[in-house]
């Protein structure tokens, strides 16, 4: 599995969507809805971000924005102009003074704004919860990135336009996975640029011997893996792996696998109603004991706290 569709397989399952928001000026909408990753495409027009701590971000057609929740922020025309409406959290739509929409925003298929015609159109694609998987992923990103029509141009805009609007069989698995892609395609771009200080994972997966094994062990989690297994598959010694590993990845190779195979345990214990055997088996414990130990130990509750928490 590709790291970064790895590390957005777990937002996904938890719910995504992707909507096409069309507006005439003067429109302002108050975001707080504590999404974990919210991406903007913008398609026509131009649009203000204007974060509650951060400086105001101006958005033109090609640009695209990605917000790093929990924190609120405002999208409109123009900074002076006043919300007319708020986003809550499980998508819920209100006026500012908390009166229910009750759909009069709606324009149609996964469309909504103010006017079908307006002279703004952003694609908006959200995911509304976070994982200790995605965490990962969400960490390494600042709380309000850009990518502008002139140093990236979406390969997948043309798509997103004919898709979005579209009421088939299986659309929303279309959709869900041309957002994944929207996504990792913007981080792919984001991470080349000198400023964004990419993580660690993220950099040695370019590097021959450690980007194989931390392949490994993300496709793999539940291989009795040792460093000696491990130095063999990527052809180098034990001692050269381990260095090389620590010194790229900021910890060592067993380590990373345990911190790994635990935080996915913890996504399965939210996202499932497997047992913690089935689960522990998943991910490289020999028992539900064995997980248990070690999942309070890092995370400070039981299994059965986390998945009831």
């Amino acid at each position: 599995m590709d790291a970064l569709a790895g590390l957005l397989e777990g937002p996904r399952a938890r719910g995504a969507f992707m909507i096409r928001a069309c507006f005439d000026p003067p429109w302002g909408v108050r975001v707080e809805d504590r999404a974990p990753l919210t991406v903007m495409l913008m398609v026509r027009g131009d649009a203000w971000i204007l974060p509650d701590t951060g400086d105001p971000v101006r958005l033109r057609a090609g640009d695209l924005a990605i917000a790093r929740g929990p924190d609120p922020y405002t999208c409109a025309d123009d900074p002076g102009t006043v919300p007319q409406a708020l986003i809550l959290p499980g998508a819920e739509c209100a006026r500012p003074d908390g009166r229910p929409l009750n759909g009069s925003m709606d324009l149609g298929v996964r469309t909504w704004g103010g006017s079908l015609d307006g002279g703004t159109v952003v694609f908006i694609g959200t995911y509304l919860l976070r994982g200790e998987i995605s965490g990962r992923l969400l960490e390494a990103l600042p709380p309000l990135l850009t990518l502008t029509a002139d140093v990236w141009e979406c390969p997948l805009t043309p798509l997103l336009m004919a898709e979005i609007v579209r009421d088939e069989p299986g659309q929303e698995v279309v959709l869900d996975r041309l957002l994944d892609l929207l996504v990792i395609a913007a981080l792919r771009a984001w991470f080349a640029r000198p400023e964004a200080e990419a993580p660690g994972w993220y950099r040695a997966l370019a590097d021959p011997v450690v980007g194989r094994v931390l392949r490994l062990l993300q496709d793999d989690p539940a291989h009795p893996w040792t460093v000696a297994a491990l130095a063999a598959k990527a052809g180098v010694s034990r001692a050269a792996l381990a260095r090389r590993f620590t010194e790229l990845v900021g910890e060592p190779p067993m380590t990373y696998l345990t911190g790994w195979r635990l935080a996915l345990a913890a996504d399965a214990l939210r996202d499932t109603d497997d047992t913690l055997e089935t689960i522990a088996r998943r991910v490289g414990y020999g028992s539900a004991f064995a997980l248990s130990s070690a999942f309070k130990r890092v995370y400070g509750v039981s299994p059965q706290e986390h998945r009831t928490g």
